[in-house]
């Protein structure tokens, strides 16, 4: 039995990207759910008329919360599989079907962005830091912490639901795969930095 697969994208001002990113992940999955998360801009509009499922937060609440909504809704209307993309075009949804051939034998499938030039030093620095430091604390060894291109499945998702509002909530993920021991796996993606 084939898989049902919703991307979730949260979204805070992104009219810029968010109609091509939709299109483009439409490609490959069966929902694309937008979560807009109080944009001042025309993100909803756009995501609507790109043919997603948009939700709304009135005000901005954080992309924990923003994923957290997407994720809720995507499990209620029965989601076997979901993906998590940033809505300003620095993921490639080109890539989702690794995530769908690597989420066939594991819980979670994370993202590593390729060593590159082109990412500021600091980043590379950091990613490093906090890599080794999730290693020690949770026996999680992972390429790249920080990188919110992810995979779960819904079973996954309910032991991973994360209490953080903002960025955090991508290392308590990590923190909840070594708590319930949940097996997990890393792609490969291009570095992308659009702006």
């Amino acid at each position: 039995m084939k898989s049902k697969v919703f991307v979730v994208i949260p979204a805070h001002n992104e009219e810029k990207h968010i109609g091509s990113v939709v299109r483009q992940t439409k490609k490959y999955v069966d929902k694309v759910v937008v979560v807009d998360d109080g944009s001042k801009d025309r993100t909803r509009a756009i995501a609507k008329k790109s043919k997603a499922v948009v939700l709304r937060h009135i005000v901005n609440l954080g992309k924990g919360i923003a994923v957290k909504t997407g994720c809720d809704y995507a499990v209620k209307h029965n989601a076997d599989v979901l993906i998590i993309i940033d809505a300003d075009a620095q993921h490639d949804p080109r890539e989702i079907p690794k995530f769908l051939d690597s989420i066939k034998k594991h819980d979670v499938v994370l993202a590593y962005r390729r060593a590159s030039s082109n990412m500021p030093m600091v980043l590379r620095f950091g990613n490093w830091f906090i890599s080794k430091t999730i290693k020690f604390l949770y026996g999680v060894k992972i390429k790249d912490s920080q990188c919110g291109y992810r995979a779960f499945t819904s079973g996954a998702y309910k032991k991973l639901r994360w209490k953080a509002s903002d960025y955090s909530m991508e290392s308590e993920m990590i923190a909840k795969i070594g708590k319930y021991n949940l097996s997990y796996a890393e792609v490969q993606i291009e570095t992308i930095y659009s702006d």
